[in-house]
């Protein structure tokens, strides 16, 4: 099976002492967002988990922890944008982000880790120019350390409307203008663009428009075929195979203005302040009335058919 860690927070930047409890101890509990009493509950061992995904703004606090992950298959998404603090305040300096991009990959092995340049969003300081200027420079450094980078258009959710009231969508010629330039400069640097839920509308200049977590994605990093259950994406024009995600929504410390997973950030500060690096669960622990369900689990992987890809 699959386990996600990065749909609702990042884990590698603010819990990752946490998160090698949890492999350390073989389980981790996860509450529904929805209904807080119903627990899942996840068994965390190599023999039932094929593949942990990851999608981070900071790998380098998990890098003391990797031994706990050598015996996972391991999938790295790492979010790299020329952005500023006025933008993402807490995200750390990109010069050091490309150094440890490029640290990650010597360890995962280039067919594991992924670039995501998202979301894009364009204003008087961050233009079409600058996005194209940035974007080469980004490529370029991480020539050679991955095949993939995923770029996507900003969403206006209502909770970014909220906290980024001056964003504006970008417009449909805006998007093929980038995205054509993105895939061209892309393409020099030796690596494939994935659209992340944007539809096709960029498939005709070169995109790969299947899907940025697919199963394939995850059988292509571990050499393994997964014979997986049948999951919908996380929206109806998703085609990602997105489940047993153990992150908590409100806990991502980076306060970036565009997130969808944060309602606001004194509602973060106050959830973060309940994380303990000891319990089973990433915010709080047990509590009266919960309601505990084990959920089944087994390996995905092919074993008629488990040779490299």
């Amino acid at each position: 099976m699959i386990i996600n860690t990065g749909q609702r927070t990042d884990i590698p930047a603010f819990y990752a002492e946490w998160f090698a409890n949890r492999l350390r101890e073989g389980f981790v509990c996860v509450r529904n967002p929805y209904n807080p009493v119903q627990v899942s509950r996840y068994r965390l061992h190599p023999d039932v988990v094929d593949v942990i995904g990851f999608c981070t703004k900071n790998p380098a606090p998990m890098f003391p922890y990797m031994d706990f992950l050598k015996d996972y298959g391991q999938y790295w998404f790492v979010t790299i944008t020329p952005y500023g603090k006025d933008i993402e305040p807490n995200v750390p300096d990109k010069h050091k982000l490309l150094s440890d991009f490029q640290k990650l990959s010597g360890l995962v092995g280039v067919p594991s880790i992924g670039w995501r340049y998202d979301p894009i969003f364009i204003s008087d300081r961050y233009t079409e120019e600058y996005h194209l200027h940035a974007f080469e420079q980004i490529a370029s450094a991480l020539d050679g350390y991955t095949k993939t980078v995923v770029i996507s258009f900003i969403d206006l959710y209502p909770k970014v409307k909220r906290n980024f009231p001056e964003a504006k969508e970008v417009t449909k010629q805006q998007r093929i203008r980038l995205g054509g330039s993105f895939i061209e400069i892309a393409a020099s640097h030796g690596m494939t663009v994935k659209p992340c839920a944007e539809g096709t509308e960029l498939a005709a200049y070169g995109a790969d428009c299947s899907g940025c977590m697919t199963i394939k994605t995850y059988e292509e990093a571990i050499g393994k075929r997964l014979i997986a259950p049948k999951k919908k994406g996380a929206r109806a024009e998703c085609a990602c195979y997105l489940a047993c995600d153990i992150g908590a929504y409100n806990t991502c410390r980076h306060l970036c203005r565009y997130c969808y997973a944060n309602a606001e950030n004194a509602k973060v500060i106050k959830l973060s302040k309940q994380h303990d690096v000891n319990s089973p669960f990433l915010i709080g622990n047990y509590m009266e009335g919960d309601k505990i369900h084990d959920v089944p689990q087994k390996s995905w992987i092919e074993t008629q058919m488990s040779m490299r890809l």
